[in-house]
């Protein structure tokens, strides 16, 4: 997730200030089921401090054990950690021990990369061993074709070398239409996802940034002088004005998009009635931008509170974004990434 790198980047920045080293762990490959999969970071800072998890928490103090050699020699290493014995996943994680060094350029391309929305490609190096140094590492690449390492030294792929390729996508927008206290909580809930969030808010009731914590933008419009864009791909959209009218004018200017969610609050007799005022404002309205009409905006798990409700909008979300039908868990009896 880009969120959990940019966390990282933050982290290893304010441990250089102080003159500390940092060491990335990444799982590479993982040999059966584990708790999270590869792809999955930590960073762990010279006095064995650390961010970032790669498991549900009992890999790490391991990791930052073993990162002590890195720390010493200043060369990347393997690890493996079996989790068959002491996790109960089933499986073999393979990680990538490697010295962190952000530089200046590195940072300067990321933080325009991320502020586009553009995706980045990370390559990781490495050979399916325990507990074996070598010159692996992790190479960048930017949408402009920049490439970078965190290694001082050069890493030269091998041909015995193995390669993890990860793909991170820009992070998940949601745009929050409505300032009212509701909004505030699922602003809040969704941050916690490192989602990007562009608050909507009245124009004739503007709002800032300090009522909407975790929130990118925050801003005051009206749904005749408010102008969509980027959000084709990648995006959801909620609607909470309270308020019939002003929620049929926002639909009817979103009707030339595709975000792939649009989720309107509000009673499920609203929901006729918007769709037939819809037809009449616009005629030629598809049905695929109906089907993305969520309203009521929720999955139906007896959410009474802001704070519930806000859940289960994001629960709702992250079904169709990921094309889930949601179901309880206990009912699976193969792998769950497989369902």
């Amino acid at each position: 997730m880009i969120h959990e790198l940019k966390e990282i980047i933050h982290q290893a920045l304010i441990n250089q200030e102080k003159g500390l080293k940092n060491v990335l762990a990444s799982v590479v490959f993982l040999d059966g089921s584990s708790y999270r999969k590869p792809g999955v970071r930590m960073l762990i800072s010279e006095d064995l401090n650390s961010v970032g998890a790669v498991s549900g928490g009992c890999v790490e103090k391991e990791i930052i054990h073993r990162s002590k050699a890195v720390f010493e020699n200043n060369t990347a290493k393997i690890i493996t950690y079996d989790g068959r014995y002491r996790l109960g996943c089933e499986g073999i994680l393979y990680i990538l021990l490697e010295p962190f060094t952000i530089k200046k350029e590195f940072l300067e391309d990321f933080t325009k990369a991320t502020s586009k929305r553009e995706s980045l490609k990370i390559e990781s190096y490495f050979i399916k061993k325990d507990e074996t140094s070598g010159d692996f590492g992790s190479i960048v690449t930017f949408e402009n074709n920049k490439k970078f390492q965190f290694l001082d030294a050069t890493i030269n792929p091998k041909n015995e070398f193995d390669c993890f390729t990860q793909i991170l996508q820009p992070a998940f927008r949601l745009i929050i239409i409505g300032g009212e206290h509701d909004a505030v909580k699922l602003c809040k809930i969704a941050a916690n996802l490192g989602w990007e969030i562009e608050v909507i808010t009245s124009a004739k009731d503007p709002k800032t940034l300090h009522d909407f914590p975790g929130a990118k933008s925050v801003a005051g419009e009206s749904p005749e002088t408010i102008s969509f864009s980027g959000i084709e791909e990648n995006t959801a959209i909620v609607i909470m004005n309270h308020s019939y009218v002003q929620d049929l004018k926002y639909v009817t200017k979103l009707s030339k998009y595709r975000p792939k969610y649009i989720g309107i609050l509000g009673a499920p007799k609203r929901r006729e009635r918007l769709f037939n005022e819809l037809f009449e404002f616009v005629p030629d309205i598809s049905e695929e931008f109906l089907d993305q009409i969520y309203t009521p905006a929720g999955l139906h798990i007896g959410a009474q509170t802001p704070e519930e409700i806000a859940i289960s909008i994001i629960a709702e979300i992250l079904s169709v974004i990921r094309n889930k039908e949601p179901f309880y868990l206990r009912n699976i009896t193969d792998k769950i990434h497989n369902s």
